[in-house]
C-alpha cells in the first residue's frame, strides 16, 4: 500500500488565543519555552526537554508517557518537533507543533530524521495534527534561526541536479524515476526562494509568509512523489557528515547545506552562499574579526580545513546517490559515518500534577 500524506492543518494565530482542553505532554527547549510560556495556557501533565533524536531514548520517553495524556506538543525548533511526532506516533496520539522560528521544513513532513549507529535514517511517523504559527513569535526569533528553513528550498538546486544526473546515468530506482513536471515545479519554488531571501533575513512578515507557503508546496510535492530526491541532494550527505564537527547548528545550516558547492567550486559558491547569508543573516551588521567575517563564526578557510574529513566521507558515499526513499525505519543508503556525539544525561518527564501552565521546568 502506498500512502500519500497531506500537510498538517496550519493555523496562523496568536498563541494567547489557543484553547486546548486535552491533557498534553509538552516537549520544549528551555529557551523556546521561556519565550512563549507567558502566552500559553495549556493543560500540561508532563514536560521534557529532548536533546537528541535516538530511537532508544525517544522510545523510553514514549513508554513512560502517563495514560491520561491525549496529545503531544512540540514547542521550539526541528528537533523538538521531530521528537513530538515520533513519541506521538509511538503512542497513537496526535502531535501539535508550535515553531518558534521557521528553521526547518520538518515541521510539515510525515517523517523524522533519527540518529543512531553512526548514521541518519528517516522514520515515517505521519504528519503532525496541527501547526500553530504566530508571526509575532517568529519575527522576533534570533535572526539566524527565524528564516533558516530557506536553506531547505535553496538546496532544491543541488537536489534537482543530482536527481537528473542519476537519471542520466541510470542510477535512479523505478520508484524514484526522474519526473519532469515535478522538477519544473520544484525549480520554480527554488527561484522564488532566492527572490524572498532578503526579506526573510530582515524578518519581514510578508516574506516569512511566502517562505511558509513555499515550504508547504515543497513538502507536498515530495509527499506526492513518495521521496525527497528533488529537494535533497549531495549537500544533505555532506551536512550530516559535517554535523558533529561544526561549532553551532547555524554553521551546519549555512555552510553544510551549501558546503558541496562552496568547498568543491569556491569560485561559483557565491551563487548559493550569498542568498544563504542574506536569508539567514539578513542585512543587520554583525561584529567582525577584522577580516570581514562574523566574529562568532568560523572563517571559511578554517571551515575548509576542518571539513576535509567530512568531504572525504561525502566523496566515498557519492556513488550511492539515488537510492534514498521515505520508508519507515529505512536508513539512507550509503550511510554516512558520523563522529560519536557527546550525549547529555537522560531526560525524564517532569510531572505537573495540577495541569497548570506553570509546569515544572524540564529537568
Amino acid at each position: 500500500m502506498t500512502t500519500i500524506y497531506s500537510l498538517p492543518n496550519v493555523e496562523i494565530t496568536h498563541l494567547v488565543d489557543i484553547v486546548e482542553e486535552r491533557p498534553i505532554a509538552l516537549l520544549a527547549g528551555e529557551r523556546a519555552w521561556r519565550a512563549v510560556n507567558s502566552l500559553l495556557s495549556l493543560p500540561i501533565v508532563v514536560q521534557a526537554n529532548p536533546e537528541r533524536l535516538e530511537a532508544d531514548y525517544l522510545d523510553g520517553l514514549a513508554a513512560d508517557l502517563p495514560p491520561e495524556v491525549e496529545a503531544v506538543y512540540g514547542i521550539g525548533g526541528g528537533m523538538v518537533a521531530d521528537a513530538a511526532k515520533y513519541i506521538a506516533s509511538r503512542r497513537g496520539l496526535p502531535a501539535v507543533v508550535m515553531p518558534t522560528a521557521l528553521s526547518v521544513d520538518g515541521f510539515f513532513t510525515p517523517i523524522v530524521a533519527m540518529r543512531g549507529g553512526g548514521s541518519v535514517s528517516y522514520v515515517e511517523t505521519g504528519p503532525a495534527e496541527r501547526i500553530y504559527i504566530d508571526w509575532d513569535v517568529i519575527r522576533t526569533a534570533p535572526q539566524h534561526y527565524r528564516g533558516a528553513a530557506i536553506v531547505e528550498l535553496l538546496t532544491i538546486v543541488t537536489g534537482l541536479l543530482d536527481w537528473k544526473y542519476a537519471a542520466e546515468h541510470n542510477k535512479n530506482t523505478a520508484d524514484m524515476r526522474y519526473v519532469e513536471w515535478a522538477a519544473k515545479v520544484m525549480a520554480g519554488i527554488a527561484q522564488q526562494a532566492f527572490k524572498i531571501a532578503a526579506g526573510v533575513g530582515r524578518g519581514n512578515v510578508e516574506a516569512l509568509r511566502n517562505l511558509l507557503d513555499l515550504m508547504c508546496l515543497e513538502v507536498q510535492i515530495t509527499n506526492q512523489l513518495g521521496h525527497t530526491r528533488p529537494q535533497e541532494g549531495s549537500e544533505q550527505y555532506f551536512a550530516y557528515a559535517l554535523e558533529p564537527r561544526m561549532v553551532t547548528p547555524y554553521d551546519v545550516c549555512r555552510y553544510g547545506r551549501a558546503g558541496h558547492s562552496h568547498l568543491r567550486r569556491p569560485t561559483q559558491s557565491g551563487r548559493l552562499v550569498d542568498p544563504l547569508h542574506t536569508g539567514i543573516g539578513g542585512h543587520s551588521p554583525q561584529p567582525t574579526d577584522g577580516t570581514g567575517h562574523p566574529r562568532h563564526h568560523q572563517h571559511p578557510a578554517e571551515l575548509r580545513t576542518q571539513a576535509q574529513p567530512a568531504v572525504q566521507h561525502f566523496e566515498r558515499s557519492r556513488p550511492h546517490l539515488g537510492t534514498r526513499r521515505r520508508n519507515s525505519g529505512a536508513d539512507r543508503a550509503g550511510q554516512i559515518e558520523l563522529s560519536p556525539l557527546t550525549l547529555s544525561p537522560p531526560v525524564v518527564w517532569a510531572v505537573n500534577s495540577s495541569h497548570r501552565r506553570e509546569s515544572t521546568h524540564p529537568v
